[in-house]
């Protein structure tokens, strides 16, 4: 039997770009199915409190019976390390007998798939939720040479523009990075890939652009798409 062309996301509830970036860059025939679950913000939770609304929420999207499920959030798969991350694939599979994906794998599939170990993290966030996400990909096997969040509340994220990203990127520039990551799912950022990447002749990986490649790649669905860059020229 084939695998459905269909992905299933869990996103937080605030978030307002994933699924128009979502439906803009999947080729047609690949369907993008979102369910939403109150997880950041003033949402914030510990895993175990998050639990019983994680598998309901996960329940709900295996209803549409998609060939994989993502939770779709950067900064709360990478929260409390590879243990954490892994305890909230567990809990999707179980609840939706769906294959099942994490945001932090997606763009750590991508950083493989470029050649990315040593990189520049940008991201919307205050310090400490960057610092969360160092310490995740250190443990990971990667090495950040440099991080920089812009600091801003929930709201703000989709206010910034790409020329606004792809000047904080170029500021930020380090000579001995293999690449750059733009983290979170809830910006524009996926909009700003195609000229950095002009820019800094290194590849540029955003977290809605590394899902979006993730999913296709496990759904066996082969795709090109100039606007997002290296990673997916060279699939």
């Amino acid at each position: 039997m084939n695998t459905p062309t269909r992905i299933g996301l869990i996103i937080p509830s605030s978030n307002r770009l994933t699924e128009p970036q979502f439906n803009a860059h999947v080729p047609p025939g690949v369907g993008v199915h979102v369910t939403r679950l109150r997880m950041t913000g003033k949402f914030r939770k510990p895993l175990s409190e998050l639990k019983k609304s994680l598998a309901e929420a996960a329940e709900a999207i295996s209803d549409v019976k998609p060939g994989v499920i993502v939770f779709h959030c950067t900064a709360n798969s990478m929260e409390n390390g590879l243990a954490h991350e892994a305890a909230i694939v567990e809990i999707i599979e179980k609840a939706s007998g769906c294959p099942t994906l994490t945001t932090a794998q997606a763009i750590t599939q991508a950083f493989n798939h470029c050649g990315i170990k040593k990189l520049v993290l940008v991201s919307p966030y205050v310090k400490e939720t960057n610092e969360r996400e160092v310490h995740y990909l250190s443990e990971a096997g990667y090495t950040v040479l440099h991080e920089l969040g812009l600091g801003l509340e929930t709201h703000a994220y989709s206010a910034v523009t790409p020329e606004e990203w792809q000047k904080v990127v170029k500021e930020n520039a380090r000579a001995d990075a293999d690449g750059y990551f733009l983290s979170c799912t809830a910006t524009r950022m996926i909009e700003a890939i195609d000229d950095l990447e002009k820019d800094l002749r290194k590849p540029v990986i955003s977290s809605n652009q590394a899902t979006i490649w993730a999913c296709l790649k496990s759904l066996g669905v082969r795709h090109t798409d100039e606007k997002l860059g290296q990673l997916f020229r060279d699939s």
